[in-house]
């Protein structure tokens, strides 16, 4: 037994002897330390505008640029060197990229659409998927099913089945849907989905089965629960939906409905596939008022979740991680809240009604977040320790490590190199910065 709960704990990362990544973490502190502005893609505002979201391919070779103008660039990012532009991408914003493997890629974009790409063969797409109705925000990718996963504006999450992808798409349907729907994300084991709400929900869909076609109406509410006081899920105010880059749009549905947020579990004490948790997430200084989620990504360990959450008036915004508290089946007579806020960081308060994009460092030992002109790396505490050997027992602020400026205008997203010590940052006017060590 002792045996067994020493190699448990070292797996965690909470027992003594610890494993070769955190060994060297040391050195990696140390290159953090030393990055600096690198290089700048400076792009034409009359032919790119604004920079909406960043990817890097898996191995690190390709760096992808979503604009504002239906365009996606390719860079090589240890050279800076262009590589190609994919001029017409799309008929509208380019709003997310994300890599299935270290060749084909998939974009969405506010024409509905859903687009794959082949790096060995760019002059034209590999598909186009269609089947949303709105704005298309966020694309997910489930390796171990091969199934793509993307959300929009008008609420519908949907899944694509790529093994059977031909010129003419592929199959598919819808899985999931909620109004006032923001964001989805799959954490990096696919049992769960989270979904954020402009109107301040996040909901979480545990034990997840992407290839259980479920109605809303089927989907067993296992809690819902506010973290900020005892009043009804239901009783919030709703907030205007915002666009990834974009001012506010306003949309005049509901989240979903009281009757399917009060269906008991169908197996007390038991949580069945894709049973659905809904939670207000508790932000500092908003406990009295609404507050709208607009960027959520998950910790590449599973551990914790990450907002941006913005007031209703755009007056304060806030970078908090949520720690996921595991534990027993929980009966639905007594809901207990899954995620518990353990840090968080007031943000600069500029480039108000637009979304920014932050992310986790690859170890997520660091958060990259957009801060004004520029990018703050933060971490759970002064040495950047991993978030299991620092959670606090009450939320605590996160540490500011460096800032770094670079851009004449309003940072709406950044990410982490996942093989080198490097950082790229996109902003309103359509510039590119990369960051890098200098000794």
């Amino acid at each position: 037994g002792g045996l067994f709960a020493w190699l448990r704990g070292r797996c965690l990362g909470r027992g003594a002897a610890v494993d070769p990544a955190r060994d060297t973490f040391g050195a990696m502190t140390g290159l953090y330390g030393a990055i600096q502005p690198a290089d700048s893609v400076s792009l034409s505002t009359r032919t790119h505008g604004a920079v909406f979201n960043l990817e890097y391919s898996p191995d690190g070779s390709v760096l992808t640029v979503a604009c504002e103008q239906t365009e996606v660039l390719l860079f090589d990012p240890i050279s800076s060197k262009h590589i190609k532009t994919l001029s017409e991408a799309h008929e509208d914003c380019v709003n997310n990229i994300r890599f299935l493997d270290n060749r084909l890629f998939a974009t969405c974009s506010d024409d509905t659409t859903i687009a794959l790409w082949d790096l060995r063969k760019l002059n034209t797409k590999v598909c186009t998927l269609h089947g949303h109705t709105s704005w298309v925000k966020n694309i997910e990718y489930d390796t171990n099913t091969r199934l793509l996963v993307t959300s929009g504006f008008d609420g519908n999450v949907i899944i694509w089945d790529t093994n059977r992808c031909t010129e003419d798409g592929c199959p598919h349907k819808k899985f999931f849907h909620t109004r006032f729907l923001m964001r989805m994300r799959l954490t990096p084991d696919c049992s769960k989905m989270l979904i954020s709400t402009s109107s301040g929900y996040l909901l979480i869909l545990h034990d997840l089965d992407l290839n259980k076609s479920l109605e809303v109406g089927s989907y067993p509410i296992l809690r819902a629960r506010r973290t900020t006081s005892s009043s009804d899920i239901t009783s919030s105010g709703s907030s205007g939906t915002r666009a990834v880059g974009s001012p506010c749009h306003q949309n005049d549905s509901g989240l979903l409905s009281e009757k399917t947020l009060s269906r008991p579990s169908q197996r007390e004490g038991v949580s069945p596939r894709n049973s659905l948790e809904v939670l207000t997430p508790e932000v500092p200084g908003e406990r009295d008022r609404g507050n709208c989620i607009t960027s959520l990504q998950l910790h590449p360990k599973g551990w914790a979740t990450l907002l941006r959450c913005s007031s209703n008036t755009d007056d304060q915004e806030w970078t908090c991680v949520y720690e996921f508290q595991e534990g027993a089946p929980v009966r639905p007579v007594s809901p207990r809240c899954s995620l518990r806020l353990t840090h968080c960081i007031e943000e600069a308060n500029v480039g108000r009604g637009y979304i920014k994009e932050l992310c986790f460092s690859p170890d997520g030992r660091m958060i990259s977040s957009p801060h004004g002109f520029g990018i703050r790396l933060l971490g759970f505490d002064a040495h950047c320790s991993e978030l299991v050997d620092c959670l606090p027992r009450e939320a605590s602020p996160l540490r500011e490590i460096r800032s770094l400026y670079s851009h004449n205008d309003v940072v709406l997203t950044t990410k982490f190199s996942p093989t080198h010590c490097q950082i790229a940052s996109g902003c309103l006017s359509g510039r590119v910065s990369l960051y890098q060590p200098k000794f």
